[in-house]
């Protein structure tokens, strides 16, 4: 019970910000990762891509069977239910869009001081996704993800505490549009866009462009909320 009431306070105690430099510098930082250490970045964007799926697919009350995520980055999410109808479109679509939203929760949560809440909040949802996995690279990966946001939030000092979840915040955000990037670039039979096509008679760039389109507006709303005095600064230059 001392532990969880712990928890429960570190979860609900608030910290300081990054300065609009330091945030700033943390974006820069976030865009390297995302050009330069892609695959582990990837891994993170699947984990979140398979989550949106999942959770989309609870929520609309299909039949989830499990969730993999393999060592390629790749992932594949099996739900039950009918093959066609809002509930199979909703499901397939919600996992381009998952990483900026979790990005976007991320730095409005960030951004009211709850850092540490942030990362608590991750590690439960690792935990719930750890239920979900069906295969042992995915529940591995799921495992040390979530042990790692633990051990942060738990012995860092609270300004650290701010620069992690702004610093995890921007990579969700920046890393967000990449994957819809290089589904415009090629065509899987497969893909949740073609599958989104079949089911709909929309063309799949049509999906692929309004997932750009919600990745970069999710990028642009969090960095206005991360960088303060940001728009006044853009408007100022016309």
């Amino acid at each position: 019970m001392h532990l969880l009431a712990e928890l429960w306070r570190r979860a609900l105690a608030t910290q300081p910000l990054p300065s609009p430099q330091g945030s700033a510098l943390l974006a820069v930082a976030a865009l390297v990762a995302v050009a330069f250490a892609w695959p582990v970045v990837r891994m993170l964007v699947t984990i979140c891509h398979e989550s949106g799926h999942a959770l989309v697919a609870v929520l609309v009350e299909r039949r989830l069977s499990g969730v993999r995520v393999h060592s390629d980055t790749s992932g594949l999410t099996v739900s039950r239910g009918r093959q066609n109808g809002p509930g199979m479109v909703a499901t397939l679509f919600a996992g381009y869009p998952a990483p900026a939203v979790v990005g976007l929760g991320l730095a409005w949560l960030a951004g009211t001081g709850h850092a540490s809440g942030v990362l608590w909040l991750l590690v439960l949802l690792a935990a719930v996704l750890l239920v979900w996995i069906r295969n042992l690279y995915g529940a591995l990966v799921v495992i040390a993800a979530g042990v790692a946001v633990a051990l942060a939030s738990w012995y860092s000092p609270p300004i650290v505490l701010g620069w992690i979840a702004t610093g995890l915040a921007w990579l969700f955000l920046l890393a967000a549009p990449r994957p819809v990037l290089e589904l415009l670039r090629r065509h899987s039979p497969g893909s949740d866009a073609a599958q989104l096509a079949g089911l709909t008679h929309v063309h799949r760039y049509v999906w692929s462009l309004l997932w750009l389109a919600l990745t970069i507006a999710a990028l642009v709303a969090g960095a206005l909320w991360m960088i303060p005095g940001l728009y006044g600064t853009l408007t100022s230059l016309r």
